[in-house]
């Protein structure tokens, strides 16, 4: 499919549009009365309820006043603990000349990806078709009749190398709606094809599942192992917890040795690593090094449930007491901070605090020093702890090996810096309950209290259970997607049912 032509039409309207926009800085004003978002409860949502911009959930409203006035829709997608969206929020959606742009001329509609799955992927695939990349915040311009014509991610409030300014660009395509339609209704078809000759599956003929199919992913993986750091290709780096556990499976049946050590060094890598939060537990999302060392600090359930599935599958393997510390530390990490009180497992805790990214998780050495006494030098030299610091002048916690975890001497002191931490001003939390989310989660509870013999793991898999049951399955026995604040109404989807069976 070929989306040149309007990208070439975009660029040459851009180009004088971009440059008068250079050095406008935001203007934002946090005292803009509430939008139509404000009585929606997705987190997400209620954090744009106050901008400028005058939202529109998803939903039939939004589409009809555009058929009405004859405007393109803008589409904006993310979800509550993500970095870049919280960029671009302040950058662009809490800025009045933005919004002015946006109110005048586009019909805006806001989306949780996390509330709506079935939008965000159907918009992803053409975010991906015309970009050849996806990511969120996810920016998509729509005919009236849902059809994508453009689409991006993050866009800066003026231009930069490879992105152009968003007040530019908006302008840019407001020119080539009232100017050029037939070109962005070509567009829209193409796009359109495509996806729907995606959605019938034209991926090529099936393959059985066999050993020659199972041992070719096991070498394409190792293909792409790090063999010094751990992990498969080159920064970012995410923990893939499914593929950590299909290689257990195939050493499981082939006793190869080569494949279990790829397991074990990424294991170790990450244990020992920035992205795991080295004194209250859990994984951050991904490593933007290739070493594991500098996360992107929001913490997702679904990675916690995850990694304590591989962890655990990779002691019951090894018998290796690292990998029961660690499963148990990712499950206490669950069930201290993204636990309900009556049970249901809570969706994510923020990268940022106090507006920057990292924020409460990082250290100086007189924090340690003042907060341990004379055990802060010891400390610090286990965990990396220097007046130049290993991130943006400050330390990421982080140890040579996994081991320090097994450390008794280390707990207590690990302890007091978790409570001190606790003090500081938490990131964002979000606390939606997803149905699929807590399927996975509940599985792992319930998997690790049997194989470990822990009744609060046991415990913790029926009162979710039991959450769920009560509140996110209809009186016809039908799924909800998510619960928050006494309301449950959005349908569940395939992966809701689906991770919920299992």
């Amino acid at each position: 499919m070929s989306t040149r032509p309007l990208a070439r039409l975009l660029a040459v309207v851009l180009v004088p549009l971009a440059i008068a926009c250079e050095g406008e800085a935001p203007v934002t004003d946090s005292s803009h009365p509430a939008n139509r978002l404000a009585g929606e409860k997705s987190p997400y949502l209620l954090q744009h309820a106050h901008n400028p911009v005058d939202w529109y959930p998803w939903g039939e409203e939004a589409f009809a006043r555009a058929r009405e006035e004859d405007k393109p829709i803008f589409l904006s997608v993310g979800y509550s603990t993500c970095h870049w969206c919280h960029v671009m929020a302040h950058e662009s959606f809490e800025d009045t000349a933005v919004a002015a742009v946006l109110n005048e001329h586009f019909v805006s509609i806001k989306v949780d990806r996390e509330e709506r799955p079935d939008v965000d992927a159907l918009y992803m695939g053409a975010v991906q078709a015309l970009t050849g990349q996806g990511g969120w915040p996810m920016s998509v311009w729509l005919t009236p009749e849902g059809r994508p014509f453009y689409a991006g991610t993050y866009f800066p409030p003026v231009d930069m190398p490879g992105r152009p300014g968003f007040r530019g660009l908006l302008l840019a395509i407001h020119d080539a709606w009232e100017n050029r339609r037939e070109q962005i209704t070509e567009q829209s078809g193409e796009v359109t094809r495509f996806l729907a000759e995606r959605a019938r599956g034209s991926t090529g003929p099936a393959r059985e599942v066999d050993g020659a199919l199972l041992e070719e992913a096991r070498n394409r993986l190792a293909a792409r192992f790090d063999s010094t750091r751990g992990g498969f290709g080159g920064a970012p780096k995410f923990p893939s917890p499914h593929q950590l556990s299909f290689l257990l499976r195939r050493y499981a049946r082939t006793g190869d040795s080569g494949t279990l050590a790829m397991v074990r060094t990424t294991l170790d890598a990450m244990a020992a690593g920035g992205i795991h939060d080295q004194l209250a537990g859990g994984f951050h999302r991904y490593s933007t090094d290739a070493r594991w060392l500098a996360p992107h600090f929001e913490k997702m359930l679904y990675d916690q449930a995850g990694l304590a599935l591989a962890y655990l599958e990779a002691w019951q393997v090894t018998g290796d007491p690292v990998y029961e510390a660690v499963t148990r530390d990712v499950l206490d990490y669950v069930l201290g901070y993204l636990t309900h009180p009556d049970g249901g497992f809570l969706s994510a805790e923020d990268a940022d605090s106090e507006g920057e990214e990292g924020t409460f998780y990082v250290w100086q050495p007189a924090e340690i020093d003042a907060l341990l006494g004379d055990d802060g030098e010891r400390f610090r030299a286990v965990y990396d702890v220097t007046p130049v610091g290993n991130w943006e002048g400050k330390s990421i916690l982080h140890t040579a090996d996994p081991r320090p975890i097994l450390d008794e001497s280390l707990r207590p002191l690990r302890e007091r810096l978790r409570v001190a931490r606790d003090e500081r001003i938490r990131p964002h939390l979000d606390d939606k309950v997803i149905t699929a989310w807590n399927g996975f989660m509940i599985e792992a509870f319930a998997r690790a209290g049997a194989a470990l013999d822990e009744a609060r793991y046991l415990e913790a898999a029926r009162r979710a259970a039991d959450f769920v049951d009560s509140r996110l399955v209809r009186g016809d026995g039908r799924l909800l997607r998510h619960w928050r604040e006494g309301a449950a109404e959005i349908p569940a989807f395939q992966e809701d049912y689906a991770f919920l069976a299992r």
